[in-house]
């Protein structure tokens, strides 16, 4: 049996601010009930880990890490949550904060989790066959394993999770934080400066991202933010994986935030809309309702959709956006609410149980990306019956089918530019699918039979382990 320990800075449900918390938090249970392999997880302790989590911490061990000249106090605490060993780095210095990132010192707080999770592994009695290691903040832990090998022959794996973020440091850090020899140097300089993001990828046995599509994109000038030339070197070792979905979690069905569960009911479906018109001031009438959730950044394609979508709701349509980000997004969305009150629902902010009854109650559900590594949103609007509109890219061409009138295949709309003037004709198509009784029920019936569950994507980790 293959033992795997997952390097990453956030999981469900412990630490949230994007969608690896969620893989973090589903794929090792999957991969553990596969019997092939046992998959442990380390993480920061930050200070947000709620009371009721932080009652079942329970000491491992007490150690000192060296990062660079300074020997930093570290702490190792476990929990067993769902059938999963969760190890958490304390250091109060790097860790008690009100925010999981943003700050100055971000490299030199996820170099330090590196070393910590190194020495680690030279403690514990945890010894991994693997060593996989999740975005830009634990690209040093990869590099470190590698190089400093703490079970001899460890096997490194590097995920990208989303490529924009790298993780760039002055070139001083890299004596000032590494204790590593100076021939090592070059593994982690790239345009002038370290970045944490190009160690892994140079330094890993093998290197995958969340999407097919995407694999091939950040190969490009496009799409790879500068590591292009980096990807294209390793292109032999790279290979895009589909994110899965907990669908027992996401499950309409189940789900206790839904006022009517339903699966393959239409009828159902929409009693759920009837409630957050009721909830949200809305007119109570039977009109299609759009969603968007999304954080409020440009990458999720929300100059495509200020651009068009005033225009769009001079039709008999009802439109709520749940998230927040950007000032000028939640700026132009509160100013849509308050001039359309009878269309327009905005609620500036993040609520997981008000997201999940908006997607059950949304006809459709709208993300044009820019890029999109994978995507968890239009997973979960299939999971709650929403029709996804979107742009094909990245992961978002590879789970939403674009619907076919003639065979009637697929399960959403799609456009291919970056055009808002195509997502508009999307829209407006959206419109003719939703009034045509027939169409709409194929396309209702063609998502009840979506699967994106991790047991497909969990078999392909598997192979690389």
């Amino acid at each position: 049996m293959k033992k795997v320990l997952f390097v990453a800075s956030e999981c469900t449900p412990f630490f949230k601010s994007g969608g690896l918390a969620d893989v973090i938090g589903s794929l090792p249970q999957y991969l553990n009930d596969t019997d092939d392999c046992e998959v442990r997880v380390i993480l920061p302790l930050y200070s947000k880990l709620k009371s009721e989590y932080r009652a079942l911490l329970t000491e491992v061990m007490i150690f000192e890490t060296e990062v660079g000249w300074r020997k930093q106090y570290t702490g190792i605490y476990e929990i067993i949550y769902e059938g999963v060993h969760y190890y958490f780095v304390d250091n109060e210095q790097y860790f008690k904060r009100d925010n999981l990132y943003g700050y100055e010192d971000d490299g030199e707080r996820f170099v330090y989790f590196s070393n910590a999770v190194i020495e680690f592994i030279y403690r514990g009695d945890f010894k991994p066959d693997v060593l996989h290691g999740h975005d830009w903040q634990a690209g040093a832990a990869v590099a470190i394993a590698k190089i400093k090998q703490p079970v001899p022959g460890i096997r490194t794996i590097f995920t990208i999770h989303n490529i924009l973020y790298q993780g760039w440091m002055e070139h001083a850090a890299f004596g000032d934080l590494f204790n590593l020899d100076i021939s090592h140097f070059s593994g982690f300089e790239w345009g002038g400066m370290l970045n944490l993001m190009k160690a892994g990828i140079f330094h890993a046995d093998k290197i995958t991202t969340v999407s097919p599509t995407y694999a091939e994109e950040i190969k490009t000038a496009h799409y790879g933010e500068g590591l292009e030339p980096m990807l294209n070197m390793r292109s032999w070792d790279l290979l895009g994986i589909i994110n899965g979905l907990d669908v027992d979690d996401y499950n309409s069905m189940k789900d206790s935030n839904l006022d009517v569960p339903f699966k393959t009911s239409i009828i159902k479906k929409r009693q759920n809309k009837k409630r957050l018109q009721r909830e949200f001031g809305l007119p109570v009438k039977e009109v299609p309702m759009y969603s968007i959730i999304t954080r409020m950044v440009e990458q999720k394609g929300l100059h495509l959709i200020t651009h068009i979508l005033e225009e769009f709701i001079q039709q008999d349509v009802q439109i709520v956006i749940l998230g927040n980000g950007l000032y000028e997004f939640e700026s132009f969305f509160n100013y849509l609410a308050e001039k359309y009150p009878d269309k327009v629902y905005a609620y500036i902010g993040f609520s997981e149980g008000l997201s999940r009854r908006v997607y059950a109650a949304s006809d459709f559900f709208i993300m044009p990306s820019l890029f999109e590594p994978c995507g968890l949103s239009q997973l979960i609007a299939l999971q709650y019956k929403a029709i996804p509109i979107v742009r094909e890219t990245g992961g978002l061409k590879d789970t939403v089918m674009p619907f076919n009138v003639y065979t009637g295949t697929g399960t959403g709309l799609t456009f291919a530019n970056y055009n808002a003037h195509e997502l508009l004709d999307r829209l407006n198509y959206s419109l003719t699918i939703y009034h045509d009784a027939e169409l709409y029920k194929r396309m209702f019936t063609n998502i009840t039979k979506v699967n994106h569950s991790w047991s497909q994507s969990a078999h392909q980790y598997l192979d690389i382990y």
